[in-house]
């Protein structure tokens, strides 16, 4: 009954004295995280145009990816050349000397672009405008006709713009009936997602900085914006936007494949780095009325602030560079 008496009685052992400890100095560093996952970009090619020729192709003459614009020339079916024109209206009907309509006009805007009209875009076919054609078609090495027929233009809502062709329907040697969709417009910038566990998504909380190797080498930088989950296989999408909505490799997204997936090697941000005065995590003591303190050599408890915190090391404010601060020798808070 005594020993419990004194046992009560006995105030408990001083924790920051029975714990073993060494000092360290309080220096001005970095402090930050990031983790190197891989970025998937893919373009999303929307169709656009419908191919009218009917025959073989007999030459592809646009790459994939590549900018076309006014009356570019597309590809050759029967060596007949299918050229790229813009217009809200497709093409629907062979357009000749008193043909009117929108399509007209976008016809007169195609040919004004290439040179070939000076005359008003009013939707009506007259002489200067079967003079264009016939130019125009003279140009392209088609005997002139003065008329346009429905497999030569294919109207695309918007011009310059870049595309792709459908590879399975346009390609050397293949036939074509008319009616395929085989012209594939580019967005202006391909899409940028990150594939990742649940742990690795729960550290790109929306506003999450990634650094993102471009297939040249240069770093573009984007932001996680969205995510989303497939319960069938426990994965998360997670997506990313450049800088307040703009294209993250700007003028350098034709670096990115236009078919297929690009995976670039990216550094995650998951905590910002902070410069300033760093010690290690575990020298940080917290008391009752919740004030975070560091201990220096003579015991005496020093009030700091936070500012940063990652992988051990926390940047403070509060101290004095140089300070020696106590640590447990275990590495365990004190």
């Amino acid at each position: 009954m005594a020993w419990a008496a004194l046992s009560i009685l006995t105030p408990p052992p001083d924790p920051l004295s029975a714990t073993d400890h060494t000092f360290v100095a309080v220096s001005k560093g970095e402090v930050g995280a990031r983790v190197a996952l891989n970025t998937v970009a893919e373009w999303s090619p929307v169709p656009v145009g419908a191919n009218l020729a009917a025959g073989v192709v007999t030459q592809v003459i646009v790459a994939a990816g590549d900018e076309v614009s006014q009356g570019a020339l597309l590809y050759r079916v029967n060596q007949r050349p299918v050229v790229i024109a813009q217009g809200s209206v497709p093409m629907f009907r062979s357009i000749g000397r008193d043909a009117e309509g929108v399509d007209v006009a976008q016809l007169q805007e195609m040919l004004t672009a290439a040179g070939f009209y000076r005359g008003a875009v009013d939707g009506r076919a007259r002489s200067g405008t079967v003079a264009a054609v016939n130019a125009w078609q003279k140009s392209l090495g088609v005997a002139p006709s003065g008329v346009v027929e429905a497999a030569d233009v294919i109207f695309v809502p918007s011009l310059p713009t870049r595309v792709s062709l459908d590879e399975k329907v346009i390609a050397r040697g293949l036939s074509v009936a008319g009616g395929e969709q085989v012209v594939r417009g580019l967005p202006a910038s391909p899409e940028f997602t990150i594939p990742a566990t649940d742990s690795q998504a729960a550290m790109m909380p929306t506003g999450t900085r990634v650094e993102i190797t471009s297939p040249e080498g240069a770093v573009w930088e984007g932001f996680a914006v969205d995510q989303t989950r497939d319960n069938e296989s426990a994965t998360v999408t997670v997506h990313l936007a450049g800088a307040a909505g703009a294209s993250i490799c700007g003028d350098a997204c034709a670096q990115v494949p236009v078919t297929g997936q690009a995976h670039l090697s990216s550094q995650v941000v998951t905590v910002e780095p902070v410069v300033g005065l760093v010690v290690p995590s575990a020298a940080l003591v917290s008391g009752a009325d919740g004030q975070i303190s560091v201990i220096d050599e003579s015991g005496e408890r020093m009030p700091v602030t936070v500012v940063a915190a990652a992988r051990g090391m926390s940047v403070i404010e509060g101290v004095a560079d140089g300070t020696r601060v106590r640590v447990p020798a275990n590495g365990t808070t004190p």
